[in-house]
């Protein structure tokens, strides 16, 4: 990344990075809506699955210097990137490695069409240096994490996994979906490759279906290849949207990591919260890295909730909107085992510590005090 970048700030890279003066000299960047651009004098062939339209590269520029990458891919969704690194960088042979606690669409991706296209693979049964130094194999060649973790808010040491990494010839890949680029940069900690599902912070609105990979030039050239075939392009009205989005991130985020750090010290107390997950509190077993890694711990929390339904106590709520998907303006809440992880079978769940009674909470851009307030006014006395 140029120099020029890193002494911005997020919040300017935000507004200005990558913004595209169109032929009336607007404030924002045209929408090319066309898939049939001209190429007579010109080696430029420019198509929406060639992910080279002009919309699309705008979003990339502005993630891309949040990120400190060299280059990046805008896709479809959050699974359409993370399926495109997979499938680019593991092949017929060889083994790939995932830290324990993964999002529930990954785990199904692994589970359903790794193995039949002869990748094999490992899930750790706990997040620590030496679990995966001994799951490395000769033919290991992805390591993929996930840090905060969905929905357990696990923690992995980025540097040590990135060290362990280089020692042994592998690819690093991380979703870094729950941090955002605001409060988490992987690439300075040593990562390979960096993930967002864009739907989430990076859209804010919970309106827009997008993922985001940022990496090296080698990389992403390796990536771009099998995702032309692939597919998994965003169009350009999604990328004008989500450029829109990025432009009040970093303000957006801001506010989420204080509003989660009060609602996580209200729960603490509360007896009808069992356990509180969150990389801020003193207690959580990964606080100490994340203070490291970290420049904020984010916007997503989860609870399980003692003594009481979690149907019934969502229907309680009153602000709070029982809700799938994270990482929007308003505050939304959703049990893991019938959202996010309801493909992932009770005996990995359980595996992954992800109780019946577990509660996710994507914590918004309202009053901390309102928002507490109505989990007060669910759980009673």
């Amino acid at each position: 990344m140029s120099e020029s970048r890193n002494s911005k700030s997020k919040n300017t890279i935000c507004v200005h990075e990558g913004q595209h003066i169109g032929e009336y000299r607007g404030i924002n960047t045209p929408i090319y809506t066309s898939t049939s651009f001209g190429y007579l004098d010109t080696d430029e062939r420019l198509y929406p699955r060639y992910f080279n339209i002009p919309n699309q590269k705008v979003v990339i520029d502005k993630i891309v210097a949040l990120e400190h990458a060299e280059n990046g891919m805008i896709f479809s969704s959050g699974m359409a990137a993370v399926s495109s690194v997979l499938l680019t960088f593991l092949s017929k042979g060889d083994h790939c490695i995932f830290q324990n606690g993964l999002y529930g669409g990954t785990l199904h991706f692994v589970n359903r069409e790794l193995e039949r296209f002869g990748i094999e693979y490992s899930i750790l049964p706990d997040n620590e240096p030496e679990s995966f130094r001994k799951a490395i194999r000769k033919n290991t060649k992805v390591v993929y994490t996930e840090s905060p973790s969905n929905p357990l808010l696990r923690v992995v040491d980025l540097q040590v996994i990135s060290k362990i990494c280089r020692q042994h010839q592998c690819i690093s890949v991380i979703d870094n979906t729950f941090a955002s680029p605001i409060n988490q940069n992987p690439l300075n900690q040593g990562i390979d490759i960096v993930l967002h599902s864009a739907t989430k912070y990076l859209g804010g609105h919970s309106d827009i279906c997008a993922g985001v990979v940022v990496s090296s030039k080698k990389h992403i050239e390796r990536l771009m290849q099998t995702s032309i075939s692939l597919g998994g392009s965003l169009n350009a009205l999604m990328c004008y949207l989500l450029e829109r989005s990025i432009k009040t991130m970093a303000i957006r985020v801001e506010k989420q990591n204080h509003n989660a750090g009060m609602i996580a010290e209200f729960l603490v107390l509360r007896p009808q919260a069992e356990r509180v997950y969150y990389p801020g509190l003193k207690n959580h077993p990964g606080h100490e890295i994340a203070c490291r890694q970290m420049t904020g711990f984010g916007g997503m929390l989860s609870f399980e909730l003692k003594g009481q339904d979690i149907t019934t106590f969502q229907k309680r709520l009153k602000l709070i909107r029982p809700s799938m998907s994270l990482g929007g303006i308003e505050s939304i809440i959703c049990a893991p085992v019938t959202t996010s992880h309801r493909l992932v079978s009770k005996k990995q769940r359980e595996e992954e510590g992800i109780r019946d009674n577990l509660l996710r909470l994507s914590v918004g851009i309202e009053e901390a005090e309102d928002l507490i307030a109505d989990l007060e006014q669910a759980m009673g006395e």
